[in-house]
């Protein structure tokens, strides 16, 4: 039975088991501030505390990357490896030549996986780095393989601008979102924005021959409305969850707006591939200066409004938009564990900035009704006074776990 959030007192003073994947153990080597740190949580919620600066936000993005993509901060790969300091003596410096390292042991439904990812060439070898997955040992053949364990959210303090931000940064938000549940949505994603960028060179040098630039721009209308389509299907399957509040959140109403999106609204996808191609071929003449004005789904734009007030995100205030935010979040946990079985493990970095103590408890009872993993960080424990009972806390100090 799904727990619909929200509707049921939750004891907080009660331990509640998660039914998705529980990460029993984390390692992490040569990565941002730490040299060697582990840890081995036992339950549902963990809190890493810490000044700022201390090294908790290092951890969440360390988790983050056990799910394709870049990670919560999207750095580059050499961008991970620990970064040496002052302090840092002989046998340190030793071991911060060797490349960052991310492992943990998962369990789910009784069995424990081991999973691991870092960087394996060095940039000092003349070869760009590569990121390495390895699954119980056996090297994975591509990130996506992660997707069969682990699916992992998260919520940082720079998303908090997500909708006064350009309409990338919400593009790429809702994209995430489709990911927990299609992970082949990433590679159509990567290869739409490569066939963009492949298509304005060709017409920075275009020749009578058409042939290399047909081939492009049908890609560019088929890969271009299969990510309009799962968008919105996304969103289809999302409104009637996020259309109703839950605790103190807000209900809103979300969409996608692009022309690829209304001419899916009275036309085939087929019949949307066909008219794509005609709206690329029209636009050869622009020119490449104006490769990246035609229609498509890189252009279009992530509208969410709050229902109650009728208020577009963008006009709404700084905690509004932050709850609004959570409302997304959780609705979108809520329907994971709805189709797939068990919500994400979910990451929420600085989470009671711009929440009141009021909301701060109503969302503590909420992320208990999705029984998954919650990883939270902060910088007082008396913003989770409410939950420091049946959590395990963790103090972190200069990238050290004390």
């Amino acid at each position: 039975m799904i727990v619909e959030l929200g509707q049921s007192e939750v004891n907080l003073n009660v331990t509640r088991q998660a039914n998705g994947p529980l990460i029993r153990k984390l390692i992490v080597s040569n990565f941002r501030n730490y040299s060697n740190a582990s840890l081995e949580p036992s339950k549902q919620m963990v809190l890493l505390l810490g000044n700022n600066g201390a090294g908790k936000t290092n951890l969440l993005e360390a988790i983050s990357l056990l799910s394709p993509g870049r990670g919560l901060r999207r750095a580059q790969l050499t961008q991970l490896n620990r970064v040496k300091t002052d302090s840092t003596n002989e046998n340190d410096t030793i071991e911060s030549q060797r490349q960052w390292a991310v492992s943990v042991r998962v369990e789910s439904n009784g069995f424990q996986t081991k999973i691991g990812t870092g960087c394996e060439t060095a940039v000092a070898d003349g070869k760009s780095a590569k990121r390495l997955v390895k699954i119980n040992g056996d090297i994975a053949k591509s990130q996506i393989a992660l997707n069969d364990y682990l699916s992992v959210s998260w919520l940082t303090p720079q998303m908090d601008r997500l909708f006064v931000e350009g309409g990338s940064q919400r593009r790429r938000f809702l994209d995430r979102l489709v990911f927990a549940f299609d992970a082949l949505h990433s590679k159509r994603v990567n290869r739409y924005n490569h066939a963009l960028r492949e298509r304005k060179k060709l017409l920075q040098s275009w020749t009578q021959d058409t042939s290399w630039l047909n081939a492009i721009e049908n890609s560019l209308a088929e890969m271009g409305v299969a990510i309009a389509v799962t968008r919105q299907d996304l969103i289809r399957r999302l409104s009637p969850i996020i259309g109703k509040s839950m605790g103190l959140f807000p209900s809103a109403i979300i969409s996608m707006e692009g022309e690829v999106e209304n001419w899916l609204e009275e036309n085939s996808a087929l019949e949307v591939e066909q008219r794509f191609r005609e709206e690329l071929k029209k636009s050869r003449a622009k020119g490449p200066a104006e490769s990246n004005q035609i229609p498509g789904p890189h252009r279009s734009e992530f509208n969410c409004l709050h229902s109650s007030s009728k208020m577009e995100a963008s006009l709404c205030s700084t905690g509004e938009q932050k709850a609004l935010l959570v409302s997304i979040m959780l609705s979108h946990a809520i329907l994971r564990k709805k189709e797939c079985g068990s919500a994400p493990i979910l990451l929420l970095d600085e989470i009671s900035a711009h929440l009141d103590e009021r909301r701060r408890s109503s969302l503590f009872e909420l992320l208990q009704n999705l029984e998954s993993q919650i990883w939270m960080t902060g910088t007082e424990s008396g913003a989770f006074s409410d939950i420091l009972k049946i959590a395990e806390a963790y103090n972190i100090s200069e990238g050290k776990i004390v």
